[in-house]
């Protein structure tokens, strides 16, 4: 890609954490019988006239100030229409002209470095129906059955500016977007519910060109690790086209996962396209500073003060401090644990480490982990302790995690106490000397790293109950290293 440079810009729909709808009381939750949860609103029956719900209008705000955004005092809300059967009106409401915020960033740590992505606009909007197709997808379905449920909900549209330089970048950008507006409650973020969608947009232009090239956005992108990749592929075949001579097309292309591919589905629509008109059925917006700052004093401690914070009062390692922070209950759960541990490095290390490995295990959040922070934390007190090692420490995790019972009870029933007694360890010791003459004839001779092998030994020998920091000593005793 020497030769190229890639412009990447996204277009993000979160639905609103509210009970009801935009417009209407209809309920928004998830996994109704079709068609049950619709009103005359909803649906858009001649004579019903919305409602707008101030809940959803306080959650624009949350998000427009946690990327960063001016609250604009005055909006309006426009009708976008287009022909589609999910849509029962033949238009949505939206607002195009002027929308809640605008003029936002969010910033990137990317190793040592850190990009800024500014962010366009963030406006409100309702969602469409769902089509369920009878086939593996759109372009191969038979025919299309509608669920109107959805039809409604609240949504914000997140719109970047095109600041994204590569596919990963594009996929760390949604994931600190995810953690945003988990972080601030606007949206639960539930890809498989289809809470959180993403279309990009991408073009390629020549090396030192300021033009824009013509681009294409792409759909059907339900997961960061398909953003990716079907941004990488749309790389590669408009790379092809150009190299050739041969010019790319403005289209929408739908991505294919089990196939890898993107493909044409239409020619891509203008703004003109959609015929924008102001909604003649809602007031405009009028949003007063005094409900900005009463949104922003209720704000929590966002993901990159958080982040800063543990690295500076916890003394942790940058990396350390990213991963702690992706989720607002793994931080809480981590400082909680803290509070009772007092050992910051270890319980990050724990945390990041087994926790997050038995959570992923059993597709959990940090908030609905069956150890909780405080259990953790007696298991690590054991370990502090010297009760367990840390190899016996792991079994009792994945005990606590299976039972539900505590540190200290599943100890005393395995029989898992750490032995420190010299009595206790010298038999085992000397069994251990018996039967490797070799490595015990390296340590007389100065190979000192040979004590490593023969504690590992021991620890075996021991099914990981011997304190390793003992057995070293009393191996180096005898053996005079």
């Amino acid at each position: 890609m020497a030769d190229w440079e890639v412009v990447i810009g996204l277009e993000i729909h979160a639905e609103l954490l509210t009970k009801s709808k935009v417009f209407c009381g209809c309920s928004t939750e998830f996994g109704g019988t079709p068609n049950s949860q619709v009103c005359p609103v909803c649906m858009g029956l001649p004579g019903a006239l919305p409602v707008l719900n101030r809940q959803a209008v306080e959650l624009a705000i949350r998000a427009g100030l946690a990327l960063g955004c001016r609250i604009n005092e005055f909006s309006q809300f426009d009708r976008k229409h287009y022909f589609y059967p999910d849509l029962p009106k033949a238009y949505q409401v939206s607002q195009n002209h002027l929308p809640i915020c605008s003029d936002g960033k969010v910033e990137l740590h990317i190793g040592e470095t850190t990009c800024k992505i500014g962010i366009e606009r963030v406006h409100l909007e309702e969602e469409a129906g769902k089509s369920l197709h009878a086939g593996e997808n759109i372009m191969s379905a038979a025919y299309s059955l509608l669920d109107y449920n959805r039809s409604g909900i609240g949504l914000i549209e997140i719109v970047t500016k095109p600041d994204i330089r590569s596919p990963e970048e594009a996929r760390l950008f949604l994931e600190k977007l995810k953690t945003l507006l988990e972080y601030t409650e606007v949206s639960d973020c539930k890809m498989e519910e289809g809470s959180l969608r993403c279309d990009a947009n991408i073009s390629l232009r020549p090396q030192g060109s300021t033009t824009f090239g013509v681009k294409s956005e792409i759909k059907n992108l339900n997961s960061f690790r398909a953003v990716q990749r079907a941004l990488e592929f749309e790389v590669e075949r408009q790379k092809e086209l150009l190299e050739a001579g041969e010019a790319v097309i403005p289209e929408t292309r739908h991505w294919d996962e089990s196939q890898g591919m993107t493909f044409s589905m239409r020619s891509k629509e203008k703004a003109a396209d959609y015929r924008y008109v102001p909604d003649p059925n809602l007031y405009p917006l009028k949003v007063e500073s005094q409900w900005v700052e009463a949104v922003r004093r209720e704000l929590p401690e966002l993901p990159d003060a958080r982040r800063n914070r543990f690295i500076e009062e916890y003394d942790l390692p940058p990396y350390d401090a990213e991963v702690l922070t992706t989720s607002r209950d793994l931080a809480e759960y981590f400082e909680a644990c803290v509070r009772e541990v007092h050992d910051p490095k270890l319980v990050s290390n724990w945390v990041m480490g087994e926790v997050l490995r038995w959570l992923k295990a059993h597709e959990l959040e940090a908030a609905e982990s069956p150890v909780k922070p405080g259990g953790l934390a007696g298991l690590l007190k054991l370990l502090q302790e010297n009760v367990v090692s840390n190899l016996v420490a792991k079994d009792v995790l994945a005990e606590m995690f299976a039972t539900g019972k505590a540190a200290d009870v599943i100890v005393e029933e395995k029989g898992w106490k750490q032995i420190s007694d010299s009595d206790s360890l010298e038999a085992i010791i000397d069994q251990v000397l018996a039967d490797h003459p070799g490595p015990v004839a390296d340590v007389k001779g100065g190979k000192t790293k040979a004590i490593g092998f023969l504690v590992g030994q021991v620890m075996k020998a021991s099914k990981g109950a011997a304190n390793p920091q003992k057995v070293n000593e009393l191996i180096r005793g005898r053996l005079q290293a």
